[in-house]
């Protein structure tokens, strides 16, 4: 099997072409990244140890002949990871996440349809479906899409768009929607790995409003066997929800966090509200439990501690993306690679 992975360099993407070129031993895997400012090629430095069953591709998805050469190349299976993803900066400017997001998806699909290739597997998020009351039930795959943010309102788009590709071409395609990932690799804007690196730097934790928004927490490697389970067993035209079912106020992970490295209470900084802050996220992953057998196997306590602690010993990585080196190291490492 060879696979097309699209945003390959980033945190889920990276850990998900990992887990699967050291799981499967005849399966190859074709990355196409734009290198942005969350890539990063230190994640897979490991994947020389596979030889010519990984090629990396430097591009955009939105661009039609980069696609279409690679098309050709007739992978099985479309993997979309590529993705604006921070709220933060879609709030700010929403521009990219619409090009990205939605421009690019189109692009994929009808790569994928022009090819003739397998299966396309759209990566998702449940902010799609919008806030909770803190009463509601989880969301299921048959809640309707209610985003609230930019970047919310960008990958439903882009979730509606495969359906409808789907239903007018008959494509194989398969969509995801996962809760908060969390583990080693993640850029440090997202909360958990913001709040580690401050915390172990004696910084400010910044906290939204009173801290009391609620996110449903799943392990990355737990989310790339999810993966792997739809793009292998899924069936044509579903959506599949996945989650942790581990459900945390974001203020008793800051203060978990504290605690676990030592750190004071004192550091907490409660800042204004973030516009449209969803108050509750929490997936009922029944579907793909009972449909095709997955389940996450990581304890959150484990899971927190692990990543604790690669924070701790991968210090210098995340302090270069802190000071606004990491692009420049990127850049320089893609050259090397070229040379």
């Amino acid at each position: 099997m060879r696979l097309l992975v699209t945003g390959g360099l980033g945190f889920i993407g990276s850990n998900f072409i990992l887990t699967m070129l050291k799981s499967y031993k005849d399966l190859s895997i074709i990355n196409l990244d734009l290198i942005t400012y969350a890539g990063n090629f230190e994640n897979l430095k490991d994947v020389e140890n596979y030889g010519d069953r990984y090629q990396f591709i430097r591009g955009d998805i939105t661009d039609l002949n980069l696609v279409g050469e690679i098309g050709s190349m007739k992978p099985d299976v479309i993997i979309n990871f590529a993705a604006e993803s921070h709220v933060d900066r879609s709030i700010l400017d929403s521009s990219q996440f619409l090009k990205t997001n939605i421009i690019g998806t189109q692009v994929l699909l009808d790569c994928c349809r022009e090819h003739k290739i397998d299966r396309f597997v759209q990566i998702s998020t449940d902010e799609v479906y919008g806030s909770l009351g803190p009463s509601d039930p989880p969301f299921t795959e048959n809640n309707n899409l209610k985003p609230n943010s930019p970047y919310s309102a960008s990958k439903a788009s882009a979730d509606m768009l495969a359906r409808a590709y789907h239903k007018t071409y008959c494509m194989d395609v398969v969509i995801t929607r996962c809760s908060n990932n969390y583990g080693p690799l993640q850029f440090p804007e997202k909360l958990i790995p913001l709040m580690i690196t401050n915390a172990i730097q004696d910084q400010e934790l910044p906290v939204y409003g009173d801290g009391m928004n609620v996110r449903d927490w799943i392990h990355v490697m737990d989310h790339c066997r999810a993966i792997d389970t739809v793009m292998r067993k899924g069936k044509a035209g579903e959506i599949y929800n996945i989650g942790g079912s581990c459900e945390y106020h974001n203020i008793d992970i800051v203060r978990l966090i504290l605690n676990k490295l030592g750190k004071p209470a004192s550091l907490i900084k409660h800042v204004m509200d973030r516009p449209g802050h969803d108050r509750r996220y929490a997936m009922n992953a029944d579907k793909l439990a009972d449909h095709l057998g997955w389940k996450p196997l990581i304890d959150f306590e484990e899971g927190i501690d692990e990543t604790i602690k690669w924070y701790i010993g991968n210090e210098d990585w995340w302090r270069r993306i802190k000071t606004g080196e990491y692009l420049t190291y990127c850049e320089q490492w893609y050259g090397a690679l070229k040379n």
